[in-house]
């Protein structure tokens, strides 16, 4: 190991270079979203009659959105084209819409709204910082368990549900969770299905917004939580949510929501209450560009991969070469999405952030895939790859482990 003086003087260094480099959002890169500008114009001054002869300067489609639009993301989502709801950007909004919702009428089978303080929330941690942020927003308590290889932790899950009827759901990523890049197992997402809950109305809430981002060319199985909870008697148990957001624009993006027909008519007749509709233009401009896209949304995802791929090698290869070895942290190395996630083994994760910041890096604050409420011990750190050009990410790496070191020996 260097000694501190060797370590403070690349870090005196680092900071002599004027620095500026942000890895604190995981946004795609302008590389990315070059690959769909031929979207922005793919619609002509005549074209507004849709593929069923819809005129799209109308009302089609009601609050449910284009039919062609839902037959796409039905492919991708793996359901029935009745199945999916399609909005405008976000699948988070089409989320935070529904939970609002159930706090006025609960869930479909519900006896009643679910109320801001006496009901919870599972969350899976470290997670998705905006989840956390809406659930104490809207008032819901949060259950918290570990995120695990194979989703959240299924045996605190199914101990937590099957005592408690306050607990009303779970709300976690699927594919590629936000920030450690886990999967949902199959073995765990059947768990999840066909646990017995004290709470009739026990819901889940899948937020698969990762789940075609893939890294590799073997992706991991994604189980179908739809069909999973049809099949072992629960029709009504799940939600899964997806957007474009990071697959062509993340401002002009589609949201879209998959849930049981059943579920589908309830919700529609309380979403048909507060519009009536999204943007058709935005949707069927969509079908247009991914269908006509080479291999379609398979190929476009190939193409994002090529570029964002490369970035995440640069983090896992400048960590491993750096920190390989020291035990002075751990990080994981994901297949697809978004992130990585990066733990100190001492709690020096707010100061490595600190250090990092004064040399001009900027990183998501420490600590914040946990809910505010919960302590978790200052060492987890969130990284975002994705937004900056290769060299910078490499660039930033290199601070983002001298840190580590430096704060180590603090």
């Amino acid at each position: 190991m260097e000694s501190i003086d060797q370590l403070m003087k690349k870090y005196e260094d680092f900071k002599a270079m004027g620095l500026a480099l942000n890895m604190q959002r995981g946004q795609p890169s302008d590389e990315n979203f070059d690959l769909s500008n031929p979207m922005i114009s793919i619609l002509k001054e005549g074209d507004y009659s849709s593929d069923n002869a819809v005129d799209l300067r109308n009302y089609p489609g009601g609050p449910a959105g284009l039919k062609e639009c839902r037959q796409l993301f039905a492919e991708i989502m793996d359901v029935d084209w009745e199945e999916v709801l399609v909005g405008n950007n976000a699948s988070l909004k089409m989320l935070s819409n529904l939970l609002m919702w159930t706090m006025i009428k609960g869930v479909k089978d519900s006896s009643g709204p679910w109320k801001a303080g006496d009901h919870k929330i599972i969350v899976a941690t470290p997670g998705y910082d905006r989840h956390f942020t809406l659930l104490e927003k809207l008032g819901f308590t949060m259950e918290v368990v570990d995120i695990t290889a194979q989703g959240p932790n299924m045996d605190k899950v199914e101990e937590l549900v099957a005592g408690d009827a306050s607990i009303k759901g779970i709300l976690f990523v699927p594919t590629y969770s936000n920030p450690t890049g886990d999967c949902l197992s199959p073995e765990y997402a059947q768990r999840l299905a066909s646990m017995k809950t004290a709470a009739p109305d026990f819901t889940i809430f899948a937020d698969d917004a990762y789940a075609v981002h893939h890294l590799t060319d073997n992706p991991p199985v994604r189980p179908n939580l739809i069909r999973l909870c049809e099949k072992v008697g629960n029709p009504q148990r799940a939600y899964v949510f997806a957007s474009t957001s990071k697959v062509t624009f993340s401002g002009g993006g589609i949201g879209a929501m998959a849930t049981s027909t059943e579920n589908m008519q309830w919700y529609l007749g309380l979403l048909g209450t507060q519009s009536i509709g999204p943007n058709k233009f935005n949707q069927y401009r969509h079908v247009k560009f991914l269908k006509n896209f080479p291999g379609g949304y398979k190929g476009l995802m190939k193409a994002h991969a090529k570029i964002i791929a490369p970035k995440f090698q640069a983090v896992h290869e400048i960590l491993e070469k750096e920190l390989g070895g020291t035990g002075l942290a751990t990080w994981t190395d994901p297949h697809g999405g978004y992130f990585l996630s990066l733990d100190t083994s001492k709690p020096i994760a707010a100061k490595v952030v600190t250090l990092a910041a004064e040399a001009g890096v900027s990183l998501t604050p420490a600590g914040a895939t946990y809910p505010s409420t919960v302590k978790h011990g200052d060492h987890n750190i969130r990284l975002a790859p994705t937004r900056p050009p290769l060299n910078e990410v490499i660039t930033a790496m290199e601070v983002v482990a001298l840190c580590i070191k430096i704060a180590a020996q603090a």
